[in-house]
């Protein structure tokens, strides 16, 4: 599937900043809304509906932000190229092509290789207003790189590096190479109770909840948003 052109690529960047203004109520209405709110409503009445119940965004805000997905990108999806490049505006002082594309896979659910409105709703729902175990669920899964149920050390150490990698050295400029193993070391050590090599869903969570400071470094989407 073709990617969005660079118009939808920008919008898209306005698209997230203007996320947290909406959460925080600062990103008003317009003039135009309450026809704008009408006319959503009737090109989609049951899909905001559906969103209205699996999510935690009222109606009005999954108005807005549908709002603002269609109108930046009309096409209703975004590729992993078009994600990327979102990520690399964000962090030019470094790399977040592997972050992005680590990140990309979390949102697309479906494994279509795009990310529809939907996805990208849930995946916010749960991230910035999910209960504490449903945001440890989903960062587990961005973690399990090939979805088996597991996070084993190679997978922790390639998030870990890819993090540090779209940090850049501006934000560490004295990081040394050996430092994201030494992390994932520690991670490891704490979370791999049973010492069989990997992390389980519920090793997991249990060592976010017993650490806070594991559980603030596991919290990474939240940090980057």
């Amino acid at each position: 599937m073709a990617g969005c052109p660079s118009r939808c690529r920008d919008g898209l960047v306005k698209l997230i900043q203007s996320i947290q203004r909406l959460l925080t109520g600062t990103l008003a209405k317009d003039k135009g809304e309450d026809e704008l709110e009408m006319t959503m409503v009737s090109h989609r009445p049951e899909g905001l509906q559906q969103l209205e119940a699996q999510t935690n965004f009222s109606r009005q805000e999954l108005q807005i932000l549908y709002r603002g997905f269609k109108n930046e990108c009309p096409s209703g999806v975004v590729n992993e190229d078009t994600f990327k490049h979102i990520y690399a505006q964000f962090f030019p002082h470094g790399d977040a092509s592997t972050y992005a594309h680590y990140l990309f896979n979390a949102f697309d659910t479906t494994n279509n290789g795009s990310i529809k409105f939907e996805d990208f709703v849930m995946g916010l729902s749960t991230l910035l207003r999910g209960t504490l175990r449903d945001k440890l669920e989903w960062t587990f899964h961005l973690y399990d790189i090939n979805r088996d149920g597991y996070i084993n050390r190679e997978e922790m150490t390639e998030i870990v590096r890819a993090i540090y990698d779209m940090m850049g050295k501006y934000t560490y400029p004295a990081l040394k190479g050996d430092v994201p193993q030494q992390h994932v070391d520690a991670f490891f050590q704490k979370m791999d109770k049973n010492k069989d090599g990997v992390v389980t869903l519920e090793e997991f969570i249990v060592a976010c909840q017993e650490d806070e400071m594991m559980m603030s470094s596991m919290q990474l989407f939240e940090n980057v948003m």
